[in-house]
């Protein structure tokens, strides 16, 4: 951990969502910052102000950044959270990447309104979509002992920990039985002292 005399300000709405795994970096760097709440009532005004209309955004010395890895990829280079060279770097990236091609899949489901098409969507999602991604991740966890990359902790886990939290509200606690190294990470992230004190703190929202 270095000192950040950096003033910042995260943009977001009253949700864990796309700015959760930003705020287990500052929580596990101890950088001082202002979590900024947008009323979901107040974001057509200030949706004008975004650099691309969308949110997260965060403010770095007045200055807005939008896209959300991209700013963790910022913060965690400046905090030693990418791994321990660039080979690493890289495989954080794929990783994370990886996982937001899943998250897309989970994101189409849940905004299906046809409820055939849903329903024809959850089947493939639980035997095939799901079982396809989960099952490479706990492989490449168990090998590196419960970390994402290396044997460190870096940006990626907290990543993966907010997914899987995620991830069993929707598919319930029993979601991750069969995949024990997943539950490892997630357990281990959450044990992180700092991780911990902002967990206790941070508002309740249910995504």
């Amino acid at each position: 951990m270095t000192e950040d005399q950096t003033h910042y300000k995260l943009i977001y709405f009253n949700a864990r969502g796309r700015a959760e795994h930003i705020r287990y970096i500052f929580a596990y760097a101890g950088i001082d910052y202002i979590d900024e709440r947008i009323p979901k009532e107040r974001w057509p005004e200030i949706k004008k102000t975004m650099p691309y209309g969308m949110l997260p955004v965060l403010e770095v010395d007045g200055k807005l950044i939008s896209q959300s890895n991209a700013v963790a990829r910022y913060l965690s280079r400046k905090h030693g959270l990418t791994g321990k060279d660039e080979w690493e770097a890289m495989l954080c990236d794929v990783l994370v990447d990886t996982l937001g091609d899943l998250k897309q899949e989970l994101f189409q489901y849940r905004t299906e309104e046809d409820m055939f098409k849903k329903e024809d969507k959850k089947v493939k999602l639980m035997k095939e979509t799901i079982p396809f991604y989960l099952n490479k991740f706990e492989k490449t966890i168990a090998e590196n002992n419960g970390f994402a990359v290396g044997s460190n902790t870096t940006w990626t886990d907290f990543v993966f920990a907010v997914a899987l939290e995620n991830f069993e509200h929707i598919f319930g606690s029993s979601a991750l039985e069969n995949y024990p190294a997943l539950r490892t990470l997630k357990q281990r992230v959450h044990e992180i002292p700092a991780i911990m004190t902002w967990l206790a703190k941070r508002p309740q929202t249910e995504f």
